[in-house]
């Protein structure tokens, strides 16, 4: 009966039979109250003080600006025609377009933002072309500023001001002979013939239109969009870079929340966003459709065929061929943390659609700085403004490597880097220095068999900082006055650094938001002493800069012999007496592994007291240094097997043990269980209230992923990290190798 009364709404109201989408039928199919549009009026107007509405002259002059960059570019591509010899017949047809992509054309766009474009050219048109002919062409127009061209970029593109608009501009070459007005890019059949570099600046055009052509109501979904963008960006957990979720991962949760519950408007999609992945069981993949092969044979996600696919620990797959996850960097304590926001926000919006809160409280942003009682501040330092932009650039780019050293340590049960960055103040650094800082929030194991315990983050800070120096180094960035420095402070040190209202903000708190906050947190960009260029060990600062105690041995540099780094006099360590620690470990249900460096070499280490049986790996550049009780224990044997627990690393091994070859076992998935949903939904397709359908979230066993070996070797992407067999850089430069050693007290 509820089935031919929503059918017969439908009919009455003039709407088509409902269309099915994603790869499972809808959780509901109710059409909304009166109520919940009230509440998606007042969602519109909590999110205006954010600026994330534009209005009508500022949309006009963004079409405005595209539409001369369109007309600029069949010009230029009829000029290349006639230089090419090209008859005058063709050369009037042969076309050309701009395409847009991102938040743009998803139509989320937010006051100043940039513009991510896509020029498409004809065959007879080369990629040199663009990068020469027409970037001297964009040169000549007056209203283009800040023109700059990254051609050896891993997405080449060139960077510009048109009219006050920052506009990010690829380039595509299809195989065809002209471009006409009304091409779709959304064909499979495009991608024949094209090398790598045309087929990574379509994707993102093709991800973005088929995202829009998989959701049920397109101004539902951009609305959605809009507030969880803005809700993950004061949470602190939107940077794909940092290893939380960018602008696509977020739209496609948005967008399979829509499929789920199609004829629902915002108000109700933000809410069912935080049931839906607060109960999801992952490393399970979110999928928009049925992933296809297009018999290109590109590389697409596939953990039954790709080992290094089933370290993914929060799938999130792009609708278009060639299928991609786009949360690769997602490390456990980025993904612990974004599993906490989800189940407050779903808190949040409890009370909301019950009256009890307004949806500004969605919107408060979190107090990092009373979470934790211990950080790690990162800092990077150049001499010059124009330096300085580009060490800060690759530092960050490389953060989430030490959150992944930090997590393995067997001490840590969380690492919580904060997205925002902050300058150095400027009466703590020298006039011609230029500084950033980052707060990496730290939660410690409970100490349960032992008084106290010296844990050492030497090691772990110091092969992030070798990675970052031999990054710098192998593209030719180094130069002097760039330095990079990790220090640890307490919570009440943070003023040290920071403005005290910050850090104070928000301190009294609910017991609620104290439970919620030990597995949250995040870090920022603060700067140090920029004068010596550190392997990011700083002295441990658990008492205050100005009367340190030395009571130890300064760590062993870690440069080579054959390096004309001359390190000066190293700092003594210090051991820092911390009080007992109180924040819970993450839930032991979280699922998933510890995200490999693809290609890496396996050795092992040996040392002093490892828990029997454990996995230790530690990321340095491409190496994993493990240490397992047996080469040969199967997967169900391991605490990285299907526990989902990270490995963990109980000191900082030595750097001076001959490495070892090890073996794994390889476990390949069934036929299809690695596209399957966590859930079974709804067959009717009507509301049957969440009570049933969250339960079905919450029982459905997740997918497993077994261990697997790490020893092969594979194409490395240019975005990870260097080979770690290629030397830190060799210079004038001096490296100063300091100490992070701690002791907590139980």
């Amino acid at each position: 009966m509820k089935e031919m009364s929503a059918a017969s709404n439908n009919m009455l109201s003039g709407q088509q039979p409902q269309k099915h989408y994603g790869i499972t039928s809808s959780i509901s199919l109710a059409f909304p109250r009166e109520i919940d549009r009230l509440y998606t009026q007042k969602l519109i107007e909590a999110m205006k003080p954010f600026g994330v509405f534009e209005d009508e002259d500022e949309l006009n002059h963004r079409l405005a600006v595209l539409g001369k960059l369109n007309s600029f570019v069949k010009e230029w591509i009829a000029e290349i025609s006639e230089t090419k010899n090209l008859p005058p017949s063709s050369v009037v047809n042969v076309g050309g377009k701009i395409f847009t992509f991102g938040s743009y054309r998803l139509g989320v766009h937010t006051k100043g933002a940039d513009i991510d474009a896509l020029c498409v050219a004809p065959r007879h048109v080369e990629r040199s072309d663009f990068f020469s002919s027409f970037f001297e062409k964009l040169k000549q127009h007056d209203e283009i500023r800040d023109l700059r061209a990254v051609e050896d970029a891993f997405v080449p593109v060139i960077k510009f001001k048109f009219d006050g608009i920052e506009i990010d501009l690829l380039f595509a070459r299809l195989a065809l002979p002209s471009i006409p007005d009304n091409l779709d890019l959304r064909g499979d059949s495009l991608l024949r013939n094209l090398d790598i570099r045309c087929i990574r600046s379509l994707n993102g055009c093709r991800v973005t239109d088929e995202i829009l052509y998989l959701v049920p109501d397109k101004e539902n979904f951009r609305l959605t969009l809009r507030a969880i963008k803005l809700w993950a960006k004061r949470r602190g957990i939107y940077s794909n870079m940092l290893g939380f979720l960018g602008g696509v991962s977020w739209a496609m949760l948005v967008a399979r929340t829509c499929q789920l519950y199609p004829n629902a408007v915002a108000a109700t999609l933000v809410h069912k966003f935080f049931l839906v992945f607060s109960k999801w069981e992952w490393p399970n993949p979110v999928l928009l459709k049925q992933p296809e092969d297009s018999n290109l044979n590109l590389p697409v996600w596939d953990p039954r065929v790709n080992p290094s696919d089933r370290y993914h620990l929060m799938p999130i797959i792009t609708p278009a061929y060639p299928q991609q996850n786009s949360t690769y960097n997602v490390s456990t304590s980025t993904r612990t943390i974004m599993s906490e926001e989800f189940k407050y926000g779903l808190t949040v919006t409890d009370e909301i659609l019950q009256g009890k809160a307004d949806w500004s409280k969605l919107f408060e942003p979190p107090n990092f700085f009373q979470k934790y009682k211990h950080y790690i501040v990162l800092t990077a330092s150049a001499s010059t403004e124009e330096n300085h932009l580009e060490w800060v650039g690759l530092v960050e780019s490389k953060i989430r490597v030490l959150v992944g050293n930090l997590e393995r340590n067997e001490y840590i049960t969380l690492a919580h880097v904060n997205p925002q960055s902050f300058p150095w103040s400027k009466e703590s650094r020298s006039e011609n220095e230029f500084v950033s800082m980052w707060f990496i929030g730290i939660n410690f194991k409970k100490l349960e068999n032992a008084d106290c315990v010296n844990i050492d983050l030497t090691y772990d800070i110091q092969s992030f900082t070798d990675t970052v120096y031999r990054q710098a180094s192998n593209i030719n960035m180094l130069k002097d006055g760039m330095t990079i420095e990790a220090t640890h402070v307490k919570k009440k040190q943070l003023h040290q650094y920071l403005p005290a209202e910050m850090v104070h903000r928000g301190k009294k708190k609910s017991l609620g938001d104290l439970n919620r906050s030990s597995n949250s947190g995040g870090s920022k960009r603060c700067s140090l002493d920029g004068s010596q260029l550190d392997s990011s060990r700083d002295t441990d600062t658990g008492t205050p800069f100005s009367s340190p105690t030395p009571v130890g041995k300064a760590c062993k540099s870690a440069s080579t012999p054959g390096d004309s780094i001359t390190p000066p006099k190293l700092p003594a360590p210090l051991y820092v007496e911390c009080s007992p620690v109180s924040e819970p470990s993450p839930s032991g249900k979280e699922l998933g592994m510890s995200i490999p460096v693809i290609g890496a070499t396996t050795i092992t280490a040996k040392s002093t007291a490892p828990p029997v049986g454990s996995t230790i790996p530690t990321v340095v550049g491409r190496n994993v240094i493990p240490h397992m009780s047996s080469p040969n224990a199967s997967p169900s044997d391991l605490p990285n097997g299907l526990n989902g627990a990270a490995p963990k690393r109980p000191h900082s091994p030595s750097l001076e043990e001959p490495p070892k070859k090890l073996k794994d076992t390889e476990q390949m998935f069934s036929d299809d269980s690695a596209f399957k949903e966590p859930y079974p939904p709804s067959s009717n397709g009507q509301d049957q209230g969440d009570g049933p359908a969250v339960e079905g979230l919450a029982m459905t066993k997740p997918m497993p992923i077994p261990t697997i070996d790490t020893s092969r070797t594979q194409r490395l992407p240019s975005k990870e990290l260097p080979d770690a067999s290629s030397p830190i850089p060799t210079s004038n430069l001096r490296v100063i190798k300091n100490s992070i050693r701690l002791t907590l007290n139980r």
